[in-house]
């Protein structure tokens, strides 16, 4: 072989621009990622449920966890996570909550389109009536409370009952066509509902991590 193919069939490495090196070098590793998701749920329910008995301050602020932290930062934590877990249960009960803040006059809309024809479902979520946005909002802290100091069970149960009203709502057309945007919506909440339930069961078992 000549010198000339020689040259011809020799690579010189390809390099990785810094930018991406540094990248590769600080990229976080999914498990431990997925490990820290579950070790904050517990935590936060474990010391809920040891110390908000006798503490209404430490209750309080455990359900406003995401006015003390930032939505962004507790979906960081917990919104990746499989829904039938309790960071993915957590996730979804406080996300929950923020949408009756944020959104109070929707959701009352909605709560009341559903209401009429999800009634079993309606008693087990609690509303106070008329279901305005500050009985709403009432009901949502309730919920996240009764996850430190009541039966966590229940409380992901009225949870579940109170999407699936909500999603019944959302598919009320009230004479019109759906919106698909609205369909999936419902959809998508009833879909929360089932997971919540799921999470009601497994916790009764221990099983809910």
């Amino acid at each position: 072989m000549s010198q000339h193919d020689d040259r011809r069939h020799f690579h010189r490495p390809t390099l990785r621009p810094p930018d991406r090196l540094e990248d590769a070098a600080t990229a976080p590793d999914p498990l431990e990622v997925a490990e820290a998701a579950h070790r904050s749920a517990e935590l936060v329910v474990g010391r809920g449920r040891a110390e908000s008995a006798g503490d209404s301050e430490l209750t309080s602020r455990l359900v406003g966890l995401v006015g003390e932290v930032g939505l962004a930062t507790v979906a960081q934590l917990w919104s990746d996570r499989p829904a039938r877990t309790l960071p993915g249960a957590l996730w979804r009960l406080y996300l929950l909550h923020e949408w009756v803040l944020r959104q109070p006059e929707e959701v009352g809309r909605q709560f009341v389109a559903g209401s009429g024809h999800a009634e079993v479902y309606r008693a087990i979520a609690g509303v106070a009536e008329p279901p305005e946005p500050d009985a709403l909002r009432h009901l949502t802290e309730q919920i996240l409370g009764g996850i430190f100091t009541g039966d966590f069970a229940i409380a992901l149960e009225r949870a579940s009952a109170f999407c699936h009203v909500m999603a019944v709502g959302l598919a009320d057309p009230g004479g019109a066509d759906i919106p698909t945007e609205q369909v999936n919506r419902a959809a998508r909440l009833r879909d929360t509902a089932d997971d919540l339930t799921a999470c009601a069961r497994l916790w009764r078992v221990d099983g809910l991590h």
